[in-house]
């Protein structure tokens, strides 16, 4: 027997929390009659999400993809330059964080949505490490003001926040690395913007203990053992302990 939300969310329908909200709305049923939350099922039971059967667990699948430039984080299939329809891989997965269509490097793919969900949630401040590279000379004042926040504003977005303290090291005469833990829209362009740089060329080389390494544009690759192990424990402890002083 398993909780009904775990058993939507190990069929790849959503993340337990999704699969809580569609139980509470009463698009689920078991055997015919409306579930409430908290419920188990086991083996034998039919469980449908509005007239769809859904089936018990499948096997996790946990992706390193380079993502090129010009290919779009979207499921919308429909868009020719789509990241599911460039992969086009058999089993259905996602992303678990954005990349830009104009940025290029690590995005993790992946049918879990437990897993999405703790590394999407911004309160966790889980690490995300770029390469950049950009058109003036990289400067120590201007890796301090990147690294200490920036003011950012965007009124046709309705964003004005100032980012997260960061770390910034240089790389050379118009490179740098930083790491962030958060992911504001467009963030490091937005960043580089304000104090008067253009980016270049934007490149995720780290996401939390996963790198990108030697993998080449458009490459995909399976995580290791010891990759998951690590990214979940990771994510739980994250969730146990959580993060203060969301960006303002």
């Amino acid at each position: 027997m398993s909780r009904l939300n775990k058993f939507l969310s190990d069929a790849g329908v959503c993340s337990r929390r999704e699969a809580d909200r569609l139980i509470e709305s009463g698009q689920v049923t078991v055997d015919g009659k409306r579930a409430v939350p908290g419920m188990k099922v086991g083996p034998g039971q039919e469980v449908r999400v509005g007239k769809k059967v859904v089936g018990g667990r499948r096997e996790r699948i946990v992706l390193a993809v380079n993502k090129p430039v010009g290919i779009i984080c979207t499921e919308e299939r429909r868009e020719r330059r789509s990241i599911v329809r460039f992969l086009n891989y058999p089993e259905r997965i996602t992303y678990a964080g954005r990349l830009d269509k104009d940025s290029e490097g690590l995005l993790i793919m992946t049918n879990d949505g437990d897993l999405i969900n703790g590394m999407m949630r911004a309160r966790y401040g889980h690490e995300k490490e770029y390469k950049v590279t950009v058109d003036k000379p990289v400067t120590e004042e201007f890796l301090l003001r990147m690294a200490q926040g920036v003011r950012i504003r965007d009124a046709e977005k309705g964003l004005d926040v100032t980012t997260r303290p960061c770390r910034t090291a240089i790389i050379g005469k118009y490179t740098f690395s930083i790491v962030l833990t958060q992911g504001l829209n467009r963030q490091i362009r937005r960043m580089c913007e304000a104090l008067g740089y253009q980016v270049k060329r934007l490149l995720r080389v780290r996401v939390m203990n996963i790198e990108l390494g030697g993998l080449k544009p458009g490459a995909v690759r399976k995580l290791t053992e010891q990759e998951l192990k690590e990214l979940y424990e990771r994510i739980e402890e994250s969730q146990n302990v959580g993060i203060s002083g969301e960006a303002k």
